[in-house]
């Protein structure tokens, strides 16, 4: 499957429909979609009439990005740790699991927020506590927070972003609207996971080459078991996916 039908199948996994409901009208618009990865909600902005600004560092989700050559978008490679001065006013800021990429956000966003209007807003969607799933035994839990904490001191991504978006909002000045769970089949659910979620869970512990240096040669029973705590009926996710509406207020 191409990266662009993989992240399609993925949209359809989480209530995207409740943020783009809680924001100010599209239509006319120029939004940031920072992280913009292959497109989706890129393609879900300009369906409601948005003009979209896509950000990424990942050339080849830009090319599967560029490929639907969606009317009103433009695609930029762009390292967002050092994201410039646009010279364009942005009336909306959309960022979709990214920013746990930045542990320290405030001085993230307070670079980003730069290009955004007085009176823009800004919609910042995270997950908190990946492995926050159960049952799991003690030493399987105390690996995943370890690793939690080792992936944070080192700067690298922060676990927990999705409790904090508010209060590092709040930091940048930005006057926060709402802040809510969104609803979530890959993450935060109960009971057995579906076929396809399991299978990009397989994938996700396939690619995590960092997690599998840090737990050694520990590294495949823990996986093994989170697995099948997914398929079990009394599975119970404390994950969560947040999301962050503010905006940015008005110069008197």
């Amino acid at each position: 499957m191409s990266l662009a039908g993989e992240y399609k199948r993925q949209f359809g996994w989480r209530d995207w429909k409740n943020i783009f409901n809680a924001l100010p009208g599209i239509q006319g618009q120029t939004v940031l979609d920072l992280g913009c990865g292959v497109g989706d909600i890129a393609a879900e902005l300009v369906a409601r009439g948005g003009r979209v600004i896509g950000i990424d560092a990942h050339e080849e989700f830009l090319r599967q990005a560029q490929s639907r050559q969606l009317a009103n978008a433009e695609f930029r490679n762009i390292d967002l740790r050092n994201l410039p001065d646009l010279q364009i006013e942005i009336d909306g800021l959309w960022c979709s699991f990214t920013a746990a990429y930045f542990p320290d956000l405030p001085q993230v966003l307070t670079s980003w927020i730069r290009n955004l209007k007085p009176g823009g807003w800004i919609a910042i969607t995270e997950i908190d506590d990946l492995f926050g799933h159960e049952p799991l035994s003690a030493r399987t839990r105390e690996l995943f927070t370890a690793y939690y904490k080792e992936a944070l001191i080192a700067g690298r991504y922060d676990f927990q972003m999705g409790r904090k978006l508010s209060d590092y909002s709040e930091a940048c000045g930005l006057k926060v609207s709402k802040v809510f769970t969104v609803e979530d089949r890959e993450f935060c659910f109960r009971g057995p996971a579906l076929p396809e979620v399991l299978d990009a869970w397989r994938a996700r512990f396939q690619r995590m080459t960092l997690l599998r240096d840090f737990a050694g040669p520990y590294f495949d029973q823990p996986r093994e078991e989170f697995l099948g705590c997914l398929m079990r009926a009394d599975h119970v996710s404390f994950a969560r996916v947040q999301c962050c509406i503010a905006k940015k207020e008005s110069i008197e």
